[in-house]
């Protein structure tokens, strides 16, 4: 976890739900749906929650372009300059230096990530200053927990090397699923799940004991923590 999105990606979600039936649904009823690891899309999450809540579904591409006008409030495939949306309220969790020493570390790294790709490559190229890193984004393989965005691109780092050890770190449920559902499709691998409670969390230790009971091999306080866990 690289970015708060609570402000972003979690506000997009509530506004659009919002926009459809005029009930906004709370923080905890996401974070209650997203704990069943079935909904890591947030576009599919808002339709979910319309549907627990007894409204009338929308189109899904209608609902996309909603959702994307609440988060981007531009062209997603246009200049990022000109974005207006929630996007915009994203803190970032780590800095380039980060990355710089997981590498310095001879630690190889790369991205899984729900959002769209623009989305995850204005935050890692443009604010980050990454240069095209390694990046699974929405569309490049089936959503998490489905572990072939995962397994793909431990291939890609590995470069025809067996790797000692895969990790991913996460946030959700679905993290913690993805790797655990890698770990049945490559048994070969040793793969190890590490989570992280996203900052918007109240109760973390709550939050922390999910992860563990959905299987995380190791709960970290926050993702500049990674190094010194997986140096142990």
């Amino acid at each position: 976890m690289i970015r708060d999105v609570a402000g972003s990606y979690r506000r997009a979600l509530q506004c659009t739900v919002q926009h459809y039936c005029g009930w906004q649904p709370s923080t905890d009823a996401i974070d209650a749906l997203k704990a069943e690891g079935a909904w890591n899309n947030d576009w599919d999450a808002s339709l979910e929650l319309l549907r627990r809540h007894g409204a009338e579904l929308p189109d899904r591409a209608a609902l996309i372009d909603v959702f994307s006008g609440f988060y981007f409030g531009g062209d997603p495939e246009g200049d990022p300059s000109q974005w207006t949306g929630f996007i915009g309220d994203e803190p970032l969790l780590v800095g380039a230096d980060f990355f710089e020493e997981l590498s310095s570390r001879g630690i190889r790294w790369g991205f899984v990530s729900g959002a769209e790709p623009p989305s995850a490559r204005f935050v890692l190229e443009q604010r980050l200053g990454l240069n095209k890193p390694a990046l699974i984004a929405m569309g490049d393989a089936p959503d998490k927990p489905d572990p072939t965005g995962l397994l793909r691109l431990a291939e890609t780092l590995a470069a025809g090397e067996t790797p000692a050890c895969v990790a991913y770190i996460g946030d959700t449920v679905a993290d913690v699923q993805t790797v655990l559902n890698a770990r049945k499709r490559r048994p070969e691998l040793t793969l190890r799940s590490l989570a992280v409670a996203p900052p918007h969390v109240a109760d973390v230790m709550a939050y922390h004991q999910q992860l563990r009971n959905a299987g995380a091999d190791c709960i970290v306080g926050a993702t500049r923590e990674l190094i010194p866990a997986l140096l142990q």
